[in-house]
């Protein structure tokens, strides 16, 4: 009796464990979920110029005046036989005379007990940096952060000038050097009046966070004499440039003028006092008064045919024949750019010359003269032929891209800066 009563109990044992399996296993398994999953959770790592640098101890600096990359390893006590070779292996990557007082270096050290200098990174400019690798196998490598691109907007109305306009609304002062490029066949920013104003969409571009600089203006509204004047970034047949709401092309086939200058000194006329020889005679031209040694660009495609000294009084001049209508002329210069010849095809913005006071002249400018089919005309007054328009195939796409725009624009206050729109 007593030995089935054991046996009784131990069968209910037995059941009562089988019966606790499947718990068991389920309870096991959830456990051991858990514990894979915080296993397996990343670390987030500290990644410097494409290096992780979770064991690595930084120090930054900056170069100095007449420091060298010689001098700052020398400091931290690599011999002579590895910055030599640190070098060599740098001249087909980056120039270390070059080096550039003011910009930032940092050093990666081991953590050892007695540290070593792994790499050095030297940074180009903001976008591009120079890694070299001094243990191990010794390389020199040029690379770039990554650049983001944010849409923003600026708005404003002129009261003295676009840059100024730029600055009092807390904006980017670069972003009137893209704006006059864009409207540069339209609009002459020397002769914009107080009331004008602008709306534009434009890339902000970033690195790490930080904003760098101007992109491209992607959109534009600028009313000037009454009127508003569009412009849209687009591609067309291959070559990116601006149109307006009719997917006219904004590029005309000459610049509004070929350089950035000061004032208008004296306009075209067929009876100008000589201001030197006190005589009246005709001055076929714009003198533009502008600091020595400005930049002149060529107001459009074309073949050098004449460059040289004027013996009439215009000194050091350049002659462009820019088709079989139109030839342009540029005197007084102080000098050419370099290279440039007779016979020499030069394009729309590209720089020919430096602005000067050669020949008969009291003070620097440029004597710019526009010939239509041989005879002078006033440059002033020439109307330019337009470049070609968006290409029937790409209509529907345009008139996609300059809604969105335009109704960007037209929504947008003209009031002051505001940005961070999108990322692209």
């Amino acid at each position: 009796m007593k030995q089935k009563l054991v046996l009784g109990l131990l069968s209910l044992l037995i059941l009562g464990i089988l019966a606790l399996i499947p718990f068991l296993i389920g309870y096991y398994s959830e456990k051991q979920d858990i514990i894979t999953e915080n296993i397996c959770n990343p670390v987030e790592q500290h990644i410097e110029y494409g290096i992780n640098c979770d064991s690595l101890r930084i120090e930054r600096g900056v170069v100095r005046k007449n420091q060298s990359l010689s001098e700052i390893l020398s400091f931290y006590d690599i011999g002579s036989d590895i910055i030599h070779q640190i070098a060599s292996l740098s001249r087909p990557v980056f120039d270390v005379r070059k080096m550039k007082v003011g910009n930032p270096y940092t050093i990666l050290f081991s953590k050892d007990t007695v540290p070593e200098i792994l790499y050095f990174i030297y940074e180009e400019d903001e976008v591009s940096y120079i890694t070299y690798r001094l243990k191990d196998q010794m390389k020199v490598e040029k690379s770039e952060k990554p650049l983001t691109r944010e849409m923003s907007i600026a708005s404003g109305t002129i009261k003295t000038s676009l840059w100024n306009s730029l600055v009092e609304n807390g904006g980017d002062p670069a972003l009137a050097s893209e704006m006059s490029e864009v409207y540069a066949w339209t609009i002459d920013f020397f002769g914009i009046q107080k009331g004008d104003y602008y709306k534009v969409i434009y890339e902000d571009l970033k690195v790490e966070g930080k904003s760098i600089g101007v992109g491209k203006v992607l959109g534009a509204c600028f009313h000037h004499s009454g009127s508003d004047l569009y412009a849209f970034r687009f591609t067309s047949n291959g070559e990116t440039g601006y149109y307006d709401e009719k997917a006219q092309n904004l590029q005309r086939a000459f610049l509004k003028a070929p350089l950035r200058f000061k004032r208008i000194s004296s306009k075209f006329s067929h009876g100008r006092m000589h201001p030197i020889l006190k005589i009246r005679r005709p001055h076929l031209g714009v003198d533009y008064a502008a600091d020595y040694g400005t930049p002149v660009q060529t107001i459009g495609d074309g073949t050098v045919i004449e460059k040289g000294w004027n013996k009439n009084g215009g000194g050091n001049y350049i002659k462009i024949k820019h088709n079989s209508a139109y030839t342009t002329l540029y005197m007084h210069l102080a000098g050419f750019a370099k290279g440039l010849k007779t016979g020499s095809r030069v394009h729309q913005g590209d720089v020919i010359g430096y602005v000067g006071s050669t020949g008969l002249s009291t003070g620097p400018h440029l004597d710019f003269r526009f010939f239509l089919n041989g005879q002078a005309v006033d440059p002033l007054k020439v109307e330019s032929p337009p470049s070609e328009p968006v290409g029937k195939e790409y209509i529907e796409a345009f008139n996609q891209l300059r809604d969105s725009l335009k109704t960007a624009l037209d929504t947008l206050s003209v009031v002051s800066r505001q940005s961070s729109v999108v990322s692209h």
